[in-house]
């Protein structure tokens, strides 16, 4: 993913890991080698060279009028300042933005990631009203704007949604983003496999038997059932909801939790 394009978009459902592929996307680009120790990444990442990654999350942004999302940018705006050791006091949240991006390059020497999580999330509660949907959606154009711009001091953006992204027409001028929504290398990025329910959680399906009185193949079976049948790609492997199964091995119960 990160040799692929600079500039880099996902989309997949609620509660699909989203968040943890950024969580982990940040602890990579900051260096930490010691959260991979034991993992594939640690015998092929020879340098783990710490870059200024600049982390925003649209997912408070809900509910909120044309003011109220302005000032919501602004405080995750500062956020990332104050890491930074970074002041400004400027009002345009598209002005904060690429001031951020060129005073942490600046101060660091090294290009940017920035990695913009449910980046929709303003959106979504308005997609179909005529009149707060586009106020909503320039507030946001104009945020994201500087990233073209800033692209000389850029190392890697990530973007990651419910909604793909050319449908709410805010990263117009990002002509080089690359949508691996659908890329069947990337069918799997979000969620668990089979192979991984299989291989990584037998623990947990067999108290899960246990609990239900049912043997190993019937508690694999009956969680296929519940939890089975997602693809993003094609061809695609078969993907368990996330949340869902994490929920039914905690609780040793099937049940409806997404």
């Amino acid at each position: 993913m990160i040799h692929l394009s600079n500039y880099i978009f996902l989309s997949r459902p609620r509660r699909f890991g989203k968040s943890l592929l950024v969580s982990t996307l940040q602890a990579y680009f900051e260096g930490r080698k010691d959260l991979f120790k034991g993992l594939f990444i640690e015998t092929v990442e020879k340098e783990w060279t710490k870059y200024p990654v600049l982390r925003f999350s649209m997912a408070s942004g809900k509910h909120m009028e044309k003011e109220q999302l302005e000032r919501y940018l602004i405080y995750i705006l500062e956020e990332n300042e104050r890491r930074f050791g970074i002041t400004s006091d400027s009002k345009d949240p598209n002005v904060r933005l690429k001031n951020l991006i060129t005073t942490a390059y600046e101060k660091t020497g090294k290009p940017v990631v920035v990695l913009i999580d449910e980046y929709d999330a303003p959106l979504l509660d308005v997609v179909h009203e005529e009149t707060s949907l586009p106020m909503l959606r320039n507030v946001m154009r104009n945020f994201f704007s500087p990233l073209k711009d800033c692209d000389p001091c850029l190392k890697f953006v990530f973007i990651t949604g419910i909604t793909k992204f050319s449908q709410l027409s805010i990263f117009s001028e990002l002509n080089n983003l690359k949508n691996i929504s659908m890329d069947p290398n990337f069918g799997a990025v979000c969620g668990i496999t089979k192979e991984e329910m299989l291989t990584k959680m037998q623990d947990y399906i067999e108290q899960l038997a246990l609990a239900n009185e049912w043997t190993h193949e019937e508690a694999v079976e009956q969680l296929t059932q519940q939890y089975d049948g997602y693809h993003f790609t094609w061809p695609s492997p078969h993907i368990f909801n996330p949340f869902s199964l994490l929920n039914a091995m905690q609780d040793k119960r099937l049940d409806c939790y997404w």
